[in-house]
């Protein structure tokens, strides 16, 4: 490498961005690609670097920024060592996303129009780990119409450690993941595993990554304990997700340096709202306060005061607090336990609005009309002073009951407020579905008592409001003054899932306005037809299903959900990364400067990525606990609401407790059922029975099984007639139609397994079903059909058991065989 006399290196556009950054630049990443594209061909690491006059002293340095252009998907290295540029080769650096049954997803990090996720086989998948970062280039369209992929390189592996099962055998030891996406066992260095015993938890280190011929290796660095241990669902969730649940030493150093009190300095520039009587209106749970809020009527008009606890103040970009909060980028909430974004000192000291207390604050200060559009709003920073800590309970019963209290002319005025903001939202079409969410109540021993509804009230939905104007405000002020940053988009529905939905809604008798291009608002007049039917939740989630997953990304796409053309978050940078980016973006527009990321939508991508872990760790948690709890119903009888239909069985969720469980496809009753997409059902062959989305059941719990997570549920009653057009049927259901009273005689209800079993041998041996059997299929004869033509015939018609056809059937044989001896003997003769 020596220098040309041509100095491409001099004529880096970005070289003055780069010199404010280094005393030696090298040259950006942005000249590196433009001058691979003018070669026009892939070229040598050596040979690019002599292009660009890199010295020897800074060749190594110049690999490295090489590397991380290859990990961020700019640029590809191939085997034979040339550099490429990613788009040329239409390279996508996408995160694998695998399937329990072997295959995977590579789903792009960046996302272009039109870009959608590439399936990956199962041999593409044996080198692959579930959430890996890699370089994949199209590579076609499979039969059903999807996007194939084929990796070339995996830039960034995403498990270092995976918890799993221990599992030994024949002097042998392997590791089965907790993760079922992790479908591949480890093998175990056997010096590793120490004392743990077969079958308890461990966490594994790899020390190899799966090959395409080569499974994963690892040994044992810590033995969480047996699986049925108190808290260990936890425990396993936070290492199964590679959730970050410990601070580093850099970020705890950093918290330790901020005081626990606002310091008279603080106040400086903020505009002082300590009188104000903002107040807080939180759970009765809730430890961490991000918002405050206050209202007051102003001639016709409203004032709505939302505060938010200034994080931004305390936790400065690119400091040890931010490097933690960004790598979780959300807080955890489980059952009993949170694991919070920022160090508990922030998150419920100094940062959360708590009573009483001097707090910093950005403010979002609205006029709103009595038609509850937001007239005017401005942002600025303040110190204030909760006067209540208010839960939702508490508001709701002053609200209902008209009491008097000392805060009950702002309390009054925060409900008007919230009725002018609720009725906009109908006009609006914004959706608003009341999902059943549900709380576990444990009692001293740490075991579940009971499973309660969370019942959504006027204060939760008052809240919800003056939040939702706040982040429209803050995603409309950052717009409008053209400052990057990072909004909240829900897109409708696809084509595709458009097309599921409409065939599924015609089952029920249902129709979803709006053509090809449903607005919110049909979306929301269709809810409204549907509010006091019994299958109003289950219809709820196949609104929910039709649409795409809400997500953070840099450009403003809208909210299809809430029926917003621009939204983004802005009230809770306690416990979300992008709500504390947001905040630093409003300050910087209000300081005119602005606030840069490295790459907006990659923090977008990475933020998204780490919402939807947490999400999947928090059911994880959820499903095991409940599934913990249904061990002591085993046994008992509930009723519910089928939830879910696949080829092997209806899902059911019990009324009582909201808690789903599968009946398997052979327990649906003593015939052979099909899933019918086409009429969304699972039809009999000769009965015609159907089980649809919504039906009503009556179901016993079977099993409880903890290594799976899934409750097993047995049908008593349910299902309702078919068409009546079945041709294979030879027997009708009873005349009432109650496919209920004539299962409830089959085995689970009273009838023993052995007479089960006798009557299916006895079917079996006759080729027909008894008349009297009393089974979902063959109940009884129809009045009208033929008596049998002989004697015999009767006698199987009222079914004498599995004995009689038997001895009916040797008698035949018998005479068979003397007629056979005859003949032969006339022949000897």
């Amino acid at each position: 490498m020596t220098k040309r006399k041509n100095n491409l290196r001099s004529q880096d556009p970005f070289l003055a961005r780069e010199q404010e950054k280094y005393s030696d630049p090298l040259p950006s990443r942005e000249w590196v690609i433009e001058l691979l594209e003018q070669k026009g061909v892939p070229v040598s690491t050596e040979d690019l670097a002599n292009v660009l006059s890199i010295r020897e002293d800074e060749y190594e340095f110049f690999r490295r920024r090489l590397g991380a252009m290859v990990r961020d998907g700019q640029i590809y290295i191939n085997r034979r060592g040339l550099v490429c540029v990613a788009e040329k080769l239409a390279l996508v650096k996408c995160r694998v996303e695998a399937h329990s049954d072997g295959f995977g997803f590579a789903v792009p990090l960046e996302k272009k129009a039109g870009d959608t996720d590439l399936v990956l086989y199962d041999r593409q998948m044996k080198g692959l780990m579930h959430g890996d970062i890699v370089t994949v280039r199209p590579a076609g369209i499979d039969r059903r119409g999807r996007r194939e992929g084929q990796v070339l390189d995996v830039i960034e592996r995403a498990n270092s450690t995976v918890v799993a099962r221990l599992s030994k055998e024949g002097g042998v030891a392997v590791a089965v993941p907790e993760d079922k996406r992790l479908s591949q066992s480890i093998v175990l260095d056997i010096n590793s595993i120490g004392q743990a015993q077969d079958g308890q938890v461990i966490n594994v280190q790899l020390t190899r990554f799966p090959e395409k011929n080569l499974p994963a290796a690892g040994k044992v660095i810590e033995v969480l304990g047996d699986y049925a241990d108190s808290g260990m669902e936890i425990e396993i969730a936070v290492r199964k997700h590679h959730l970050p649940h410990q601070f580093s030493k850099e970020c705890l150093k950093a918290a330790a340096k901020i005081p626990a009190n606002v310091r008279p300095k603080n106040r400086k520039d903020r505009v002082d709202l300590r009188e104000l009587p903002l107040v807080t209106i939180d759970g009765e749970t809730a430890r961490d306060f991000d918002d405050a809020v206050f209202a007051e009527k102003v001639g016709r008009n409203f004032r709505l005061v939302v505060a938010i606890a200034d994080v931004s103040h305390y936790v400065q970009n690119g400091d040890g607090i931010d490097g933690d909060a960004r790598e979780r980028s959300t807080s955890v909430y489980f059952p009993r336990r949170v694991i919070p974004m920022l160090p508990e000192s922030l998150s419920n000291g100094i940062c959360s609005l708590n009573p009483d207390v001097e707090r910093l604050c950005m403010v979002c200060d609205m006029i709103i009309t009595n038609m509850g559009n937001v007239k005017a709003y401005q942002f600025y920073p303040a110190v204030m002073r909760s006067h209540a800590r208010l839960t939702y309970t508490q508001v709701s019963n002053w609200i209902e009951s008209g009491e008097e209290h000392a805060l009950k002319p702002q309390i009054d005025v925060l409900h008007q407020l919230f009725k002018k903001l609720q009725s906009k939202r109908e006009q609006r079409g914004a959706m608003e579905f009341d999902t059943v969410e549900t709380q576990m109540i444990f009692n001293d021993n740490g075991k579940i008592d009971r499973i309660e509804p969370i019942k959504r009230n006027d204060a939760h939905r008052l809240i919800e409001e003056c939040m939702l104007a706040a982040n429209v405000c803050a995603a409309d002020f950052l717009l409008q003054n053209k400052h990057p940053s990072l909004y909240r988009n829900h897109k409708g529905p696809t084509p595709e899932k458009l097309e599921v939905l409409r065939q599924q809604l015609a089952l029920l008798g249902l129709q979803l306005g709006g053509g090809d291009a449903p607005t919110p608002k049909d979306y929301a007049e269709l809810a409204a037809q549907f509010e006091n039917r019994d299958d109003k939740e289950v219809l709820q989630v196949m609104l929910l299903r039709s649409m795409q997953q809400a997500m953070y990304e840099a450009k403003n796409e809208g909210h299809f959900g809430l029926a917003y053309s621009a939204y983004t978050h802005f009230t809770s940078p306690i416990r979300r990364y992008p709500d504390l980016t947001v905040h630093r973006a409003i300050k910087a527009v209000l300081l005119g400067e602005v606030y840069q990321e490295e790459s907006w939508q990659g923090l977008g991508s990475h933020t998204s990525f780490n919402e939807r872990r947490a999400d999947e760790a928090s059911k994880d948690v959820e499903n095991w606990l409940k599934t913990y709890y249904m061990k002591d119903k085993v046994g008992e009888v509930f009723e519910g609401r089928i939830a879910g239909l696949t080829n092997f069985g209806i899902f059911v969720t019990l009324s009582e407790l909201h808690i789903d469980g599968l009946v398997h496809i052979s327990d649906l009753g003593e015939d052979y059922f099909n899933y019918r997409p086409e009429i969304m059902a699972i039809e009999g062959e000769r009965s015609g029975v159907r089980f649809k989305m919504g039906d009503a059941v009556v179901v016993r719990v079977a099993s409880a099984n903890l290594d799976t997570g899934k409750v097993d549920l047995s049908l008593i009653s349910g299902g309702s007639p078919g068409d009546g057009n079945r041709q294979s049927r030879s027997t009708p259901r009873s005349r009432s139609g109650a496919r209920g009273k004539i299962h409830e005689a089959v085995v689970r209800n009273g009838r023993s397994d052995g007479a089960a079993k006798k009557n299916r041998r006895s079917r079996k041996s006759t080729g027909k079903d008894t008349a009297e059997t009393p089974t979902a299929v063959a109940a009884t004869k129809k009045p009208n059909s033929r008596p049998p033509k002989s004697a015999k015939a009767q006698r199987r018609a009222k079914g004498n058991g599995a004995a009689g056809a038997v001895a009916t059937t040797t008698a035949k044989a018998k005479k068979r065989n003397e007629r056979k001896k005859s003949s032969k003997s006339s022949k000897k003769a």
